[in-house]
């Protein structure tokens, strides 16, 4: 993973998500359906210009490596991705609407985490060995 370089900035938004599907199902058993799923997370990340280092869909949950653009915020992100796939879900497999009430398919709760080449160790070291500000 590289710094991005934008016109006003300069950086990195890599992050691990985890999210969990709604009401502790598991219909991602059937191969189609957790190919189906990837396939539309992988849409999303190519239409927003995400990177995605690692993609896992687990039989009840999802992992997500991936970089966003500097602009996108994790909520932003994890909107995008748990709505659209869930959109596109029901779409082609319309009988998960029966175990799925209301239009649920994930759970509200999500996991994050950045990630990057540093250590808290190194950025607190970098932080307190830093020259005072001189008024």
């Amino acid at each position: 993973m590289d710094l991005k370089s934008r016109k006003h900035s300069f950086g990195q938004n890599a992050f691990h998500f985890v999210w969990k599907i709604k009401y502790a199902k598991d219909p991602f058993k059937f191969y189609g359906l957790r190919m189906d799923c990837e396939f539309f997370i992988r849409q999303v990340a190519y239409r927003q210009k995400c990177k995605i280092y690692e993609l896992h869909v687990a039989v009840d949950h999802i992992h997500l490596f991936v970089e966003l653009p500097p602009t996108m915020s994790v909520s932003k992100a994890l909107q995008l991705f748990k709505g659209y796939s869930a959109f596109k879900l029901f779409s082609k497999h319309p009988w998960l609407r029966r175990h799925f009430r209301k239009g649920h398919f994930w759970s509200p709760g999500k996991f994050f985490r950045s990630v990057g080449n540093t250590t808290t160790e190194a950025v607190q070291h970098y932080i307190a060995s830093s020259q005072p500000w001189v008024c």
